[in-house]
C-alpha cells in the first residue's frame, strides 16, 4: 500500500487529474477512500461497467477502501453525460428494482468484505432549500456550459433543464459525504469528477484525485456499450450468449477488448502483443477473437465455461443444430387472452427482446423462429395451443422451450 502500486493502478486508465497527486496520496501511509458511483438505471452490469469496477478491485487489492455509491437518488435525476437531449426520469420503484439486481452482479468483481456500500439518498434526500442554495452557489452557468454535451446542446438550441445542471453537483456531494480521496469513473464522467473536487474545496476538504478509464465500444463497433442500444455484453449473460456476442465484435476492436475486458488488470503486455500480431499478420483475427471470447466467459462463468460455450456456439452456428440444453419456460398466464398470445409481448416478458417494438422488428427481419421455421411478419397473435411444446428461437443465441 504505497507509491510502488502506482504503475499497476495507472494501467488501463485514460486520465488522472492531477497526475502527481495520486502518487502523493499513496505516500500518506493509510488506506485511501476510493469512490465509485454507479446509478442503477438498467438491470445488467455490462463489460463496459466492468472496466471501472475492475479498477476499483485493483485499489482494493492494494489495501485501499472501496466506497461504492449506489446512486438511488441521482438515478432519479438522470446523468446527462453524453446525452443529446433530456432523458426521461425513472421512478423510485424502477431504481430500487435495478439496484437490487445489480448488487449481486457487483460481487462477481468486487470483494464484498472490503467494500463500503452507500446509497446517496442518505444525504441527498434530506437536503433542504438552504443546503441546495449553498450547493448551487458553488458553481456558475458558464462553468456548466464548459461541458461538451451541454455546450453542444446549447449551441443547437436544444433544451437543458436546471435539473440536469444539478446532477454534477449532486454527484459531487457524494464525494463530500464520504470524504473521497480518489474518485473513479468512465472517461465521460471527467466533468462530474472535477466538480466533486471543486465541492470538496468549497466544503473544506482536500480535493479528490479523478481517475478515469476508457469507454468500451459496444459490439456494433460504433457507439459506447449501452443496454438501451442493445450493443452490450452482460457479465451474467448465459455463457453461449456471451460467447456469441463477443464473436460479433469487429476485428479491429480485438486488442481494445483484450485490454479493457481482460488484460489491464492481469497483464497489459498481452493486449500489446495481440495488437502487434494482428497488425503484422502473425496472428489470425478469428482465432484471437475466439480466444478472447473463451477467456471472458471463463472469467465470469468459471474455468471451462468458455470452451463449453465455444463448442455450443460452433454446433449452433456452424452446424445449425439446436443446443443440448434448452430451458423450459412457462407461458405467463397473464399474456393469454382468448386462447392466444401476442408473440412480441411474450418475447419481451421472457427477456428475449427489450420492447414490443424491438420484438416486432426482429420478427419482420426473419430473426424469430418456431421449431426452426421463421415466424411470418403478420403472424403476431398465435394460439397458445400451437406454442406449447415448441422451441422459440430469437437470433442465433436465444432458445426457450415453451410450455
Amino acid at each position: 500500500m504505497g507509491p510502488e502500486d502506482l504503475p499497476n493502478l495507472l494501467a488501463g486508465s485514460a486520465e488522472v487529474v492531477p497526475a502527481e497527486e495520486l502518487e502523493r496520496k499513496l505516500s500518506l501511509g493509510r488506506p485511501l477512500r476510493v469512490k465509485l458511483g454507479l446509478d442503477p438505471t438498467a438491470p445488467v452490469v455490462t463489460l463496459g461497467w466492468a472496466v471501472v469496477l475492475h479498477k476499483l478491485r485493483q485499489f482494493q487489492e492494494a489495501g485501499h477502501t472501496a466506497v461504492l455509491i449506489v446512486g438511488d437518488f441521482t438515478a432519479q435525476v438522470g446523468d446527462p453525460s453524453g446525452k443529446t437531449e433530456t432523458r426521461p426520469r425513472l421512478s423510485e420503484e424502477e431504481v430500487r428494482g435495478y439496484a437490487e439486481r445489480l448488487l449481486d452482479q457487483f460481487w462477481k468483481i468486487l470483494d464484498p468484505a472490503r467494500t463500503e456500500v452507500r446509497y446517496n439518498a442518505e444525504w441527498l434526500e434530506p437536503m433542504g432549500m438552504e443546503a441546495i442554495l449553498r450547493l448551487t452557489a458553488s458553481t456558475t452557468v458558464a462553468r456548466m456550459l464548459e461541458r461538451d454535451d451541454f455546450a453542444k446542446r446549447y449551441a443547437e438550441g436544444k433544451p437543458i433543464s436546471i435539473m440536469e445542471f444539478l446532477y454534477p453537483l449532486l454527484q459531487g456531494m457524494d464525494s463530500v459525504a464520504v470524504e473521497a480521496d480518489v474518485e473513479l469513473g468512465g472517461r465521460d464522467q471527467t466533468f462530474n469528477l472535477l466538480v466533486g473536487r471543486d465541492l470538496q474545496r468549497a466544503y473544506g476538504q482536500e480535493p479528490q484525485v479523478a481517475l478515469t478509464t476508457p469507454l468500451l465500444v459496444g459490439t456494433d463497433g460504433v457507439q459506447k456499450m449501452s443496454q438501451s442500444l442493445g450493443n452490450y455484453v452482460g457479465i451474467t449473460d448465459p455463457p453461449e450468449e456471451m460467447y456469441g456476442k463477443l464473436a460479433r465484435v469487429p476485428d479491429e476492436l480485438i486488442p481494445t477488448y483484450r485490454l479493457l475486458a481482460l488484460d489491464f488488470f492481469r497483464d497489459p503486455t498481452e493486449a500489446e502483443r495481440v495488437d502487434k500480431g494482428l497488425a503484422d499478420g502473425s496472428l489470425d483475427a478469428w482465432s484471437e477473437k475466439r480466444r478472447l471470447a473463451r477467456e471472458v466467459v471463463d472469467l465470469y462463468q468459471g474455468d471451462g465455461a468458455g470452451a463449453a460455450a465455444e463448442e455450443g456456439f460452433d454446433r449452433v452456428h456452424r452446424e445449425r443444430e439446436l443446443p443440448d440444453q434448452i430451458p423450459d419456460v412457462e407461458i405467463p398466464h397473464g399474456l393469454i387472452a382468448e386462447g392466444s398470445v401476442y408473440l412480441p409481448r411474450l418475447m419481451k416478458e421472457l427477456g428475449m427482446a427489450d420492447s414490443n417494438s424491438q420484438a416486432r422488428s426482429l420478427i419482420e427481419q426473419g430473426g424469430v423462429r418456431l421449431d426452426g421455421k421463421p415466424v411470418a411478419g403478420d403472424a403476431l397473435e398465435l394460439p397458445v395451443a400451437e406454442l406449447r411444446g415448441r422451441v422459440l428461437q430469437v437470433g442465433r443465441r436465444q432458445f426457450v422451450k415453451l410450455r
